[in-house]
């Protein structure tokens, strides 16, 4: 199972219990809250990733590596005794929860350092409780949520105990510790509580780069030894990693400075384990429970359907198979092989046509407005067609439509006086009538916006000429539409598959987006909706159907 099959797994789960809350709906409140806690426990689903180690290993510079960001505050000797969790959120921003019920604050990152250090907040007596970052990183978008905790060992006692006592909210550890002194005592201390108690542990050697290959292999050696006098040390496994190195290998898209960074080793077995182990676990519990909420709250017949599908559902999510509707990873080449992707523009192609529209119509109902003869040429030609009537009401005054239109009104009464003067068959009056209707062929704005759309894609392609990855990674969430002609532009056969696998990777995201949003609405959790959950709803019609009043028939 991989991270979309999990996902869609969650999905189908969700649509199970909105099946059945549909069918429990004339039930008392209390009943159906039983099924609401679960909905609340699909929505929260969150895997706690907990980050120990002495305040000097490279914990937060390890977590930025990982995220492929420099924006968590690194360098920082000692920090307060608070925690820092790092979720994901639609655009970078830090929350700050106090102790005592005072109100949460919402500060920009860069203040950070001001809540969580001993230099600006000494003895924590601001009395923060928590300190909450949102940052737009695929791989927090996925599940993980990381848990920064004060370094161990520090002057100041507090910390250690905070981190300690913040251990049992953890599904998995990672220690940092580094190849200048690995594991402390107090690190061995979190180890032997962490390995006791069954949690799988991440134990990662920082600081690579600073030492030959010679002295790795004697480090590691050390630390093997060490370990494998702990209790569960089966749970324990050892990477060796330079966090600078990964980050700037990130940053430069330096893919064999990457790998040799341990990097994304150490990434690929965090994703093997969340799905492997935790999730799969996770779906299986929750069907089961789904399925008894189902026999206690709907019995008969329709138990037995719900039943069923939850058993089928068990066993592909056992198997680590894909359901029917779960589908595998498209293969995929270039920068978005990670299926990562920016804030979505609405189509580019879409936009030229409407600030065209915009401008032409600007000039239009003023001259239509002002000039007789502009008011005769409107009218022989029938006006505009009936989408952009609309656009330009909506943008003329009633002055300006009361001036501009009486011309083309006075047409069509002498053509209807003229012809129920000569009454011509009934059954070709409609036809007439019809024919004469501006059309996309006859309606000046229709002109004007098959022009500028030609341009736009004329335009794009051009791009794809000059440089054609920086093409593709600016695109924006192009329409279908436009995406069919601009693909009929473009005579490369791997530039039209690389963007028909662009546009599935966009369609997949706003599915999962959309999906996600109707669950914890369903829990009414909408507090955990990100921007892009929110909005892609809205994003998922303009990309089937381009921006409102472009792409509909005249």
């Amino acid at each position: 199972m991989n991270l979309r099959e999990y996902e869609r797994a969650k999905f189908e789960l969700a649509q199970i219990l909105r099946s059945l809350a549909a069918r429990c709906k004339n039930l008392p409140e209390k009943r159906q809250d039983r099924l609401r806690e679960l909905f609340v426990r699909l929505a929260e689903d969150r895997f706690n990733l907990v980050v120990v180690g002495r305040f000097s290993r490279g914990k937060t510079s390890l977590m930025n590596a990982i995220l492929g960001t420099d924006r968590l505050p690194t360098g920082i000797v000692p920090l307060t005794s608070v925690i820092t969790t790092v979720a994901y959120g639609s655009k970078e921003q830090a929350v700050i929860i106090y102790e005592g019920g005072r109100l949460p604050c919402e500060v920009p990152l860069d203040a950070l350092p001001e809540y969580i250090t001993q230099q600006h907040n000494p003895g924590n007596v601001r009395k923060v409780r928590t300190a909450e970052v949102k940052l737009p990183a695929e791989i927090l978008r996925r599940g993980f949520f990381f848990v920064d905790t004060p370094g161990l060992g520090s002057p100041i006692a507090e910390n250690t105990r905070t981190t300690e006592n913040f251990l049992p909210e953890a599904d998995a550890f990672v220690l940092v510790t580094s190849y200048e002194s690995p594991l402390s005592e107090e690190e061995l201390r979190v180890l032997r509580a962490a390995s006791s108690s069954g949690r799988h542990v991440f134990v990662v050697l920082n600081k690579q780069d600073l030492v030959s290959s010679e002295e790795r292999k004697d480090v590691l050696r050390y630390l093997n030894e060490q370990l494998s006098e702990l209790p569960g040390k089966n749970a324990l496994q050892i990477f060796s990693v330079s966090a600078r190195d990964g980050l700037e290998a990130k940053r430069s898209q330096d893919a064999h400075r990457l790998a040799a960074s341990g990097i994304p080793k150490l990434e690929t077995e965090l994703i093997r384990f969340l799905l492997a182990e935790k999730s799969t676990e996770f779906l299986l519990r929750l069907c089961d429970r789904v399925a008894d909420r189902a026999h206690e709250l709907s019995p008969g017949a329709d138990a037995a359907r719900l039943t069923e599908q939850l058993s089928s559902l068990s066993k592909q999510i056992s198997s680590g198979h894909s359901t029917s509707s779960l589908r595998g990873d498209v293969p995929v080449t270039g920068s978005n092989a990670s299926g990562s992707l920016p804030q979505l523009r609405p189509c580019e192609v879409c936009k030229h046509i409407l600030d065209a529209t915009f401008n032409f119509l600007c000039r239009y109902q003023y001259s239509i407005s002002t000039s007789h003869e502009e008011q005769q040429r409107h009218a022989e030609c029938g006006g505009l067609c009936g989408l952009h009537t609309w656009q330009y009401a909506s943008l003329a005054g009633t002055q300006a439509i009361c001036t501009g239109y009486p011309a083309l009104l006075d047409r069509w009464s002498v053509w209807f006086r003229g012809t129920a003067t000569s009454m011509a068959p009934v059954n070709s009056l409609a036809s007439n009538i019809w024919g004469l209707l501006p059309t996309e062929q006859t309606c000046v704005l229709c002109r004007v916006r098959a022009k500028v759309e030609t341009e736009a894609i004329s335009l794009i392609v051009d791009q794809f000429d000059k440089d054609h990855e920086n093409a593709l990674n600016s695109l924006s969430a192009i329409c279908l539409p436009h995406l069919g002609l601009l693909i009929a532009s473009i005579d490369d056969a791997s530039t039209i598959q690389q963007l028909m696998i662009r546009e599935a990777i966009i369609l997949d995201r706003l599915s999962e987006d959309m999906r996600r949003y109707a669950t914890k609405q369903d829990a009414i959790r909408q507090i955990l909706t990100s921007d892009e959950e929110r909005n892609a709803g809205q994003t998922a019609i303009t990309v089937l159907a381009g921006l409102r009043n472009i792409n509909m028939s005249g």
